[in-house]
């Protein structure tokens, strides 16, 4: 049987956001019960995951994120985090050495523009973030999620955000799914392959060539979600084949996570991962990431390798090495001077970047 290397553990479907290119914040759900997560993560433990991805909705609305934190580092398990920063500069010194890969989204290096695509003010609350985050030796990364709209943003987010501070920039690509995102036009994607070849920028160019071959083939299934990856939603289910096209819930009931996870059910799953008619055509790069490393005999695989490679030498060498001079203060624009801006490229001094707002 494969062993999973991943789990995206829902904590809970809330958000304190309203992203247009999203709609798990206006799913009704719990917070997961530290009690039910304890005996999760001890059998995630044993079934081989290496990684917890405590997500959402937005993770920190849990107030109790950091226990859950510490349960998952206590087993041995990498950590990561995705955060829209509305309450990181509250919770920062809780989950302080406890996220090993901390992400802060930024849909636009403006203000206006960032908080119209989340549906809320929360730009000033990220720019917080980045400087509290750097003021306790973490290197958080910065997720880009590129829309055929915003992708003129990468210049200007990567010189005034990420390179002065040492900070990754993750570009991700928006995927469709359910009437949600869109296609990435051609040119789009070869000036995000273009871009990734700078410094403390992380691109896997194998979700650009898979775009290209259409996705998801169903004949010839690329996805591994269920061999790779470990869903557990805030109700304490497995969900069945992926979050995003989840056609089944399974209750992890008095039997356990480890010994669900040995069902005949999920046995089903596996030999289907990929197969589905909802697959084709799928890039949800949440379980593209996972699939691509473990399938060497691919191209994807080599693809993504020289990518991954860089990635880790940045956060695990360099950036440790830079947290370990001690506090660093934040190199940022000035707010009121990227609210004049803003104001200047909407009144026709340079055109403004329309993005998604639901």
């Amino acid at each position: 049987m494969p062993v999973p290397v991943l789990a995206n553990y829902y904590v809970t479907y809330r958000c304190n956001a309203k992203c247009g290119f999203c709609d798990i914040w206006e799913k009704p759900s719990p917070m997961i019960d530290l009690r039910d997560a304890e005996r999760n993560l001890d059998d995630l433990k044993r079934l081989g995951v290496r990684i917890v991805d405590f997500t959402g909705g937005e993770p920190l609305l849990h107030t109790r994120l950091h226990e859950l934190l510490k349960m998952a580092k206590d087993r041995g398990l990498r950590t990561t985090v995705t955060t829209n920063g509305l309450l990181y500069p509250k919770r920062a010194k809780q989950l302080q050495g406890l996220v090993d890969l901390l992400h802060f989204s930024i849909d636009a290096p403006y203000p206006k523009a960032h908080n119209e695509s989340r549906g809320v003010d929360c730009f000033a609350k990220l720019m917080e973030s980045i400087e509290v985050a750097l003021q306790l030796g973490e290197r958080p990364d910065l997720l880009f999620t590129v829309t055929n709209e915003s992708y003129p943003y990468l210049d200007i987010i990567y010189e005034r955000f990420s390179k002065p501070n040492g900070l990754t920039l993750i570009i991700n690509p928006v995927f469709e799914y359910e009437g949600l995102g869109e296609m990435l036009r051609e040119e789009v994607m070869a000036k995000m392959e273009a871009f990734a070849k700078q410094p403390y920028v992380y691109l896997n160019p194998a979700f650009l060539a898979l775009r290209r071959k259409g996705g998801n083939d169903p004949e010839a299934p690329v996805c591994k979600a269920v061999s790779t990856t470990v869903v557990i939603s805030p109700f304490n289910e497995i969900v069945l084949p992926c979050y995003h096209f989840g056609l089944e819930k399974l209750p992890i009931g008095e039997e356990g996570l480890y010994a669900l996870w040995q069902s005949d059910k999920v046995a089903w799953h596996r030999e289907m991962e990929g197969r589905h008619d909802i697959c084709r055509g799928c890039t949800v790069n949440c379980y593209f990431e996972p699939s691509f490393a473990t399938s060497p005999l691919t191209p994807y695989f080599w693809q993504s390798l020289p990518s991954k490679a860089r990635y880790a030498w940045t956060k695990f060498v360099l950036q440790r090495l830079d947290a370990r001079r001690g506090p660093k203060d934040a190199v940022l624009p000035d707010l009121d001077d990227l609210v004049a801006e803003e104001e200047r490229r909407a009144a026709g001094d340079g055109a403004m970047v329309p993005l998604p707002v639901l």
